[in-house]
């Protein structure tokens, strides 16, 4: 069964037997053959030493079956399940959510939902605030409060506004039955909150960055409080993890897709990564991993302390959508792109095109056809037409759209990111160029101790301001 439901990458289109001049050679790959080994056996050390925290998640059996006592309670209680998280504690639960659920699922009734609606407050835009309380009653909802630190201004902020609204609602005392709180096992503000009021609690493993949470706590309750199978989601992922561990990178999905993605920048100069899901399902796949290539790999110095200023930059496309917005730029603008596509074999649901406007050529040639064909056709013409023009990419197929497929995807990317930051020789797993945008924003809110925070950035004076 698992190996009829493996996701299957096809790197042709990388190669320079079908791209000519502007694919990589195999012997690109062998001059890299120390590099390689090097970060592989980085791999498998840091694993070891339980710095790569998220390859553990899909083995944590304990909080698994915790985390699925907690959801059962929830989906036989609560109308409501609303997140406050932001980054990596929002873009996966919204990710798997839109990949795993009905595609207007909020939008259901309760009979054919047979669970809550999932509300994801991320962004601080008070007209969001606003109209949530419009759409949900608190008395019937349960909030999942999800921050690491237990400092994180935007999810602070929603915290602050919700925490009056259920007092205002349900009373003070019955707090604890409405919030749940995700943060680090012992510091922060948020676990002093847990501890105080004795809300129902998970952690986040110290080990585990925000990105690279989704198999966490952090993605797996709300997600299985609106019904996925978490079961298969990290059965998924365990399954992957055993194709991710050879050491034989022609058999490493995720080892192969880091070196070309390496080879790609640092020979051909493509400094720009396409992820273009060919399935709505899938939409936020792409947004998910625009955070997870962005925060790991864009990084101003190497591991070693000299200055590289490396990165990859991510773009989300949608198939067939994006057809008719970006992919001429694809196919004709600069040479400085890798689009890999997301190709669905198997769809839940199909629709028959019927046979109508038979009298118009230009219609005709779509009746007694499935929509998943015309999809799944403008996929592959695109593919094709790149190659035609020298543009590279990849597939990545899914026989299925499943937590099983799921959960490979997901964990088959996070490897990648974690061994292309080993190929750069840069820290994956850190975002110090975040922490001064925080920094700044305590201080323009006022928060103690930030203050002089501002008059320690120095700008240039005189400078005109060019302000029309």
């Amino acid at each position: 069964m698992k190996a009829s439901k493996r996701i299957i990458l096809n790197f042709n289109n990388m190669m320079k037997e079908r791209l000519g001049k502007q694919g990589i050679d195999s012997n690109d790959i062998k001059r890299l053959n120390k590099k390689i080994k090097l970060a592989i056996k980085n791999i498998k050390q840091k694993r070891e030493d339980g710095q790569l925290g998220f390859m553990y998640l899909p083995y944590d059996i304990k909080t698994r079956d915790e985390v699925k006592k907690v959801a059962e309670l929830v989906r036989d209680k609560f109308e409501n399940f609303i997140v406050l998280g932001i980054g990596g504690s929002a873009l996966g639960t919204i990710a798997l959510r839109n990949a795993l659920k009905h595609p207007f699922y909020n939008m259901l009734p309760s009979e054919k939902r047979k669970a809550p609606r999932l509300f994801v407050m991320d962004n601080v835009d008070p007209e969001v605030a606003v109209g949530l309380f419009d759409i949900v009653d608190l008395k019937k909802s349960i909030v999942n409060i999800i921050t690491k630190s237990g400092a994180t201004a935007e999810t602070v902020a929603f915290m602050k506004i919700l925490w009056k609204g259920l007092i205002k609602k349900v009373g003070k005392n019955k707090l604890k039955d409405h919030i749940i709180i995700t943060t680090d096992k012992e510091k922060g503000e948020l676990r002093k909150i847990a501890n105080t009021y004795g809300f129902v609690s998970f952690t986040v493993p110290g080990n585990v960055g925000g990105r690279f949470s989704v198999l966490s706590p952090v993605g797996i309750l709300p997600l299985a409080s609106i019904g996925v199978n978490i079961d298969e989601l990290l059965k998924g992922a365990a399954y992957m993890d055993t194709l991710c561990s050879n050491d034989n990178i022609w058999k490493n999905p995720a080892y192969m897709r880091a070196i070309l993605h390496y080879i790609s920048d640092t020979k051909f100069g493509r400094k720009i990564t396409v992820m273009m899901p060919y399935s709505n399902a899938l939409k936020d796949i792409a947004d998910w991993f625009a955070q997870l290539w962005a925060e790991s790999l864009g990084k101003k110095y190497s591991i070693t302390g000299e200055t590289v200023h490396e990165g990859l930059t991510p773009v989300k496309a949608l198939g067939a959508t994006d057809q008719h917005s970006q992919v001429q730029l694809y196919i004709e603008g600069p040479y400085d792109k890798v689009i890999t596509f997301l190709r669905v074999e198997k769809f839940r649901n199909d629709v028959l095109m019927p046979r109508n406007f038979d009298e118009f050529d230009s219609i005709s040639y779509l009746s007694n056809k499935k929509m998943s064909q015309l999809l799944n056709a403008e996929q592959l013409a695109t593919e094709m037409a790149l190659a035609k023009n020298q543009r590279p990419s990849m597939t990545i197929t899914l026989p299925e759209i499943s937590e099983f497929t799921l959960g490979q995807l997901i964990y088959l990317l996070e490897v990648e990111t974690a061994f292309i930051g080993e190929l750069y020789n840069i820290n994956a797993f850190d975002q110090p160029g975040v922490e001064l945008g925080k920094i700044l924003t305590y201080a323009f809110m006022g928060r103690k101790g930030y203050k002089d925070k501002i008059k320690q950035i120095k700008l240039s004076k005189g400078v005109k301001k060019y302000i029309i």
